[in-house]
């Protein structure tokens, strides 16, 4: 019996538009009571849009208003200074 090798999970990035693996994203999320919040361990409830790791591709996803689409809504200029901090941040480590 041959062993399977395990599926590995692909995501396009709403940034540069190429699939990558779930693990090497970050997940911005739209919760149920409206909130866009990132979501670091990729297990929260509620609608997801995945961006690469790096500033580059979220600024591209923001201009082209990839992450609106992805989420459904629109997205408070507020909500987009905080996911920048938080992506800073999460850069730096």
């Amino acid at each position: 019996m041959a062993v399977q090798a395990k599926k590995v999970p692909l995501r396009k990035c709403t940034g540069c538009q190429e699939m990558k693996s779930k693990k090497e994203m970050m997940r911005i999320l739209r919760t149920a009571e409206g909130e866009i919040v990132l979501d670091t361990t990729g297990r929260k409830n509620g609608r997801g849009a995945y961006v690469c790791r790096s500033m580059e591709c979220f600024e591209k996803a923001v201009k082209s208003k990839g992450l609106e689409r992805s989420l459904k809504c629109r997205v408070p200029e507020e909500a987009y200074e905080s996911l920048k901090k938080e992506i800073e941040l999460f850069e730096e480590r």
